[in-house]
């Protein structure tokens, strides 16, 4: 197997550098994502920033196959991605593999605010990488939905602009970028990574317009 730190063709390093060491569980995913990473073409562009809480954006999200190569890299980087599921599926004989696949349980109910419980996880929590996919959805849709950004200014912590781009096979990281509590403002900032990137579906990929 490659070192996957060895420099590519170009002259940069073919992948940035990952978090700290996290054990040896932890290295042999990261092994295994590089070789799978390297395998399929792909190249990281930059370091996992220090941060250790983050709402990480997923985008462009056009295929299922987009969630399974997101999870390769994050294991690449030696991070674990969390997200938010229905509190009913982290109860039960298996709701503690579920919890342990990084499902953060939320109750979706009227009288429970989403935004609230996500600063909730975020206090309680030493480190947290919550994954969320703007788009909601796998079709076209320039309609992309504001609660990350919410989530992000409420919990104060930054937003990293995480780009799988399928065109030129590389994945970036843009930010981390503190809110300012202005989503009109912000959005460009946001949107600005996502500007030439191609969605596994290339089509099915859209963004809003920003001002």
């Amino acid at each position: 197997m490659p070192n996957p730190d060895t420099l590519s063709n170009s002259s940069t390093k073919r992948f940035g550098r990952p978090a700290p060491y996290r054990g040896i569980g932890s290295e042999i995913v990261h092994l295994l994502c590089g070789f799978y990473l390297w395998l399929g073409g792909w190249r990281l562009l930059d370091d996992w920033p220090p941060d250790r809480k983050m709402v990480v954006l997923a985008a462009p999200h056009t295929s299922n196959w987009d969630g399974f190569d997101m999870l390769a890299v994050a294991g690449w980087y030696r991070v674990k991605l969390s997200y938010m599921g229905k509190k009913s599926l982290t109860t039960g004989p298996l709701g503690w593999l579920v919890k342990r696949s990084g499902c953060v349980p939320v109750e979706r109910s009227k009288s429970n605010d989403v935004v609230s419980q996500m600063r909730a996880a975020f206090d309680a929590a030493d480190s947290l990488f919550l994954a969320i996919a703007p788009e909601a959805t796998r079709s076209r849709n320039t309609d992309w939905k504001s609660g990350y950004y919410h989530i992000a200014h409420s919990a104060g912590v930054p937003l990293l602009m995480s780009v799988l781009d399928y065109g030129k096979r590389t994945v970036r990281l843009a930010g981390p970028l503190a809110t300012s509590g202005d989503y009109a403002a912000d959005l460009p900032k946001i949107l600005a990574p996502y500007a030439t990137a191609e969605g596994r579906r290339p089509g099915r990929f859209g963004m809003p317009e920003s001002d």
